[in-house]
C-alpha cells in the first residue's frame, strides 16, 4: 500500500530521516539504512527488505510507480516539486532525484549461513577499513564473483550507511552480511571448519595465482594503510600477494579485493564468457523481476 504526500515544505518529522542523510549512527541506531539513486532504489524495489519509504521528486515518482505498486508492505512516498526543494531537505545536491528508506535487515546466526551455502564456499572478511566507499567497493565485487558471505569485522566502517550501499551500487542488498564481534575468533571457527582464510598483502608470503582456491575460502582484506590487525593475521592460514610492476606495491584495497575475487572465480571456472559485441547491450541498469529504470 502506497501513501503518497506532496512535500511543499520541510518541517514533517517523516523527513527526518532524509535530512540527516550524514549522520549514519543516527540511522543505526534508528534500524534504518537510506539507498540513494535510482540503480540502487531499484535494486531495493526486487529485494525482499522492508521499504519504509522513499522521497522522490515528480519524475521520479512517475518512472518507479508501477514497480513501488507491487510492493506489499506500507510505503509513506514523499514526493517534491523540484530539484531545488530536494536539495532544502536533504542538504545537499543529489544527482538523481531519488531516495528511499529501508529497514536494516537481521544479521543471519553464524549456523545459517553456513546450512544454506555449499562446498566450494567463498566468504570475503574485511578488517579496520574506514572508508564507506571501500566497503561498498568490495560489496559489489563480492557479488559479481559470487561470494557467499561479507564478514564484517569489529574495526570496519559499518556497511548499511549510505555511501556504502551507493558504492556497491545495490549489490550489498543481494549480499549475506554478517557482523563480527571479534573477527579475528571468527577466521578461528572458519578455519576450524574447513575454510582456508588467506590475508590479502602487498608483501604476502605466496602470489596469488599460486593460491589454491577451489576449495571452501574465505579473502581477508585490512585497512588502507595499516593492513589488517596482527590478530587477525595470525588467525590465518596465508597471505598472498597480487604481481605488479616494478615500483608499485599496493593497489587500493577495492581494486586488490577484485583482483583477488577475479582470480578465485577463474580457478574455480565460474568466470562467465564476455557477451557477444552485437551492439545490443542496453543502457537501462538494473532490469530485475520486471523493473527497469534508466540510469
Amino acid at each position: 500500500m502506497l501513501r503518497i504526500h506532496p512535500i511543499t515544505g520541510l518541517d514533517l518529522p517523516a523527513l527526518v530521516p532524509y535530512r540527516t542523510l550524514r549522520y549514519a549512527t543516527v540511522h543505526a541506531s534508528a534500524g534504518i539504512f537510506v539507498a540513494e539513486g535510482p540503480a540502487v532504489v531499484a535494486r531495493l524495489m526486487c529485494s525482499p527488505l522492508t521499504i519504509k519509504s522513499l522521497l522522490v521528486t515528480e519524475r521520479w515518482y512517475a518512472e518507479l510507480a508501477p514497480s513501488l505498486a507491487l510492493r506489499s508492505e506500507a510505503i509513506d512516498v514523499f514526493v517534491v516539486a523540484n530539484d531545488n526543494l530536494m536539495k532544502e531537505i536533504v542538504g545537499f545536491d543529489l544527482f538523481n532525484g531519488v531516495l528511499a528508506v529501508a529497514a536494516i535487515p537481521p544479521a543471519p546466526s553464524w549456523d545459517e549461513v553456513f546450512a544454506r551455502t555449499r562446498s566450494p564456499r567463498l566468504w570475503v572478511a574485511l578488517d579496520g577499513l574506514a572508508q564507506a566507499e571501500n566497503v561498498g567497493g568490495i560489496a559489489r565485487s563480492a557479488a559479481a564473483f559470487g561470494a557467499d558471505c561479507l564478514l564484517i569485522g569489529e574495526t570496519c566502517s559499518p556497511p548499511w550507511v549510505r555511501r556504502t550501499v551507493r558504492a556497491s551500487m545495490g549489490t550489498l542488498l543481494d549480499l549475506t552480511v554478517v557482523p563480527s564481534t571479534h573477527l579475528a575468533d571468527d577466521l578461528r571457527r572458519l578455519q576450524a571448519q574447513g575454510v582456508a582464510c588467506t590475508v590479502a598483502d602487498a608483501h604476502g608470503s605466496v602470489p596469488l595465482t599460486s593460491l589454491p582456491l577451489t576449495g571452501d575460502v574465505c579473502l581477508v582484506f585490512g585497512s588502507e594503510g595499516a593492513g589488517v590487525r596482527p590478530e587477525v593475521r595470525d588467525a590465518c592460514g596465508t597471505s598472498a600477494s597480487i604481481a605488479m610492476a616494478p615500483g608499485i606495491d599496493s593497489l587500493n584495497v577495492a581494486a586488490a579485493a577484485a583482483v583477488f575475487l577475479y582470480e578465485t572465480s577463474r580457478q574455480r571456472g565460474t568466470v562467465a564468457p564476455p557477451p557477444a559485441a552485437n551492439g545490443t547491450e542496453s543502457l537501462h541498469a538494473p532490469c530485475r523481476q520486471g523493473l527497469c529504470v534508466s540510469t
